[in-house]
């Protein structure tokens, strides 16, 4: 959430910021509100004032012995205005509020202006796999192998859900214990198991609601939705707290299966693993004091970009132009794994800086060390990485062409040394 004063003061910055994100959202009824807001709170505190006045004018009267009821009676006409002050105080704020959420987050100036066509690679590693044979897609290498059922899947709940079986399922379990496992032991991130489930101010609070309500699976009885990612249960944990500058930054790291509907996505990649409701992802979120956010987000990529070089996986760079951020972000950087057999790039990891933004709406912040004063910590997250489309280019790049997968050596220690499928 963006501050209202920053919004009064920076309005035709906040329009162009909007602009960029190809987003048209009235601003303008905005302010007109916060000004209404303002005259009222105004009007609210100047009657306080003269009710303060005409208590002490009615206690000097008792003391001195003299009829107060004239000014009582003038007191409790200035009572009934302020009640009904403060209940349309109450209003106009909710209505702020509401409209508050809508606002995506400032575009770092560093961000390319446009869409997709726009995205600017800023790093790349490793070289195209070489193959003596026309290379097979996930989809058939997964068949081949009978690792992956997707009819059978598809009979269970339905289309673009994933039945992993056999070592299948014992590879997607190895890269999510390999992915712990690097960024507990080497990265220092804190190990979090979250609840799947979280709560409508959870799911507000990280900037997924009101935007994407049509995305997200929700329950039919309760307010609870399935969590899109692990950013949105480990970012609400320190809701409405202070925390001490000593303890920062915190970094975590939490495996989750993440839930998404798609909404809108029919006809887009939707075979295979590439576009699926179900996945399971390695998040990293971290707590960082303001000044340190921006070099914690490079520390944060160069952790998930690891994971890719340990894996062998050819991948590039991104960083994301206006019209691609996500919501809430201020800068992202999107990494694209290599998949030759389907021979496109796969996002496979989004590690983003939210600055405040994600912290106003949470009410998250520190309180100095030296001068006890409080400031809203700034919030970063990024997938160390997501499945199920790293399996996807695992599958793809490491195949034979006897139809065999050799396994990655960072993974073997988790698969009994196993060193190929079958």
């Amino acid at each position: 959430m963006l501050d209202i004063r920053f919004i009064r003061e920076n309005l035709d910055l906040v329009k162009k910021s909007i602009e960029d994100r190809g987003l048209k959202l009235d601003l303008d009824n905005l302010i007109k509100i916060d000004a209404c807001r303002r005259k009222v709170l105004k009007e609210t505190e100047d009657l306080k004032a003269e009710k303060n006045k005409a208590n002490s004018e009615i206690t000097a009267l008792l003391q001195a012995k003299k009829d107060t009821k004239k000014k009582i009676a003038s007191m409790k006409v200035i009572a009934d205005k302020i009640d009904k002050l403060e209940d349309k105080l109450k209003e106009l704020e909710q209505e702020l509020n509401e409209l508050l959420l809508t606002v995506p987050n400032m575009p770092h100036p560093s961000v390319p202006v446009g869409d997709a066509s726009c995205k600017k690679i800023v790093g790349t590693f490793g070289t195209p796999q070489e193959f003596d044979f026309k290379p097979l897609t996930h989809i058939e290498l997964s068949q081949q192998l009978d690792i992956i059922d997707f009819q059978r899947a598809s009979k269970i709940t339905g289309s673009n859900f994933v039945l992993f079986k056999g070592w299948g399922a014992r590879l997607e379990r190895a890269l999510i214990n390999f992915m712990l496992d690097l960024h507990t032991s080497k990265h220092n991130y804190t190990e979090i198991f979250p609840p799947f489930l979280v709560n409508r101010a959870s799911m507000t609070g990280t900037g997924q609601l009101p935007k994407l309500e049509d995305d997200m699976y929700k329950l039919k009885d309760e307010d609870y939705f399935l969590i899109p990612t692990g950013e949105v249960p480990v970012t609400n944990m320190f809701r409405d707290e202070i925390l001490d500058e000593g303890g920062l930054p915190k970094y975590f790291a939490a495996y989750t299966a993440c839930f998404r509907r798609e909404a809108g996505s029919y006809g887009k990649d939707t075979k295979g693993l590439i576009r699926v409701h179900q996945f399971d992802k390695v998040e990293l979120v971290k707590f960082v004091k303001p000044q340190d956010s921006y070099e914690e987000l490079e520390r944060l990529l160069k952790d998930a970009r690891e994971v890719l070089e340990a894996l062998g996986l050819q991948y590039r760079v991104v960083m994301l132009p206006t019209r691609d951020l996500s919501f809430a972000a201020s800068k992202c950087y999107d990494l694209e794994a290599y998949a030759p057999g389907i021979d496109k790039w796969l996002e496979v990891s989004s590690c983003s800086n939210f600055e405040s933004f994600q912290a106003r709406r949470i009410n998250i912040k520190f309180r100095e060390k030296d001068t006890k004063k409080t400031d809203f910590v700034h919030t970063l997250n990024g997938s160390g990485v997501a499945l199920a489309r790293t399996l996807a280019a695992i599958l793809e790049n490491y195949q034979q062409k006897d139809g065999s997968i050799v396994i990655p050596q960072v993974l073997r220690p988790y698969l009994d040394g196993k060193e190929r499928i079958p």
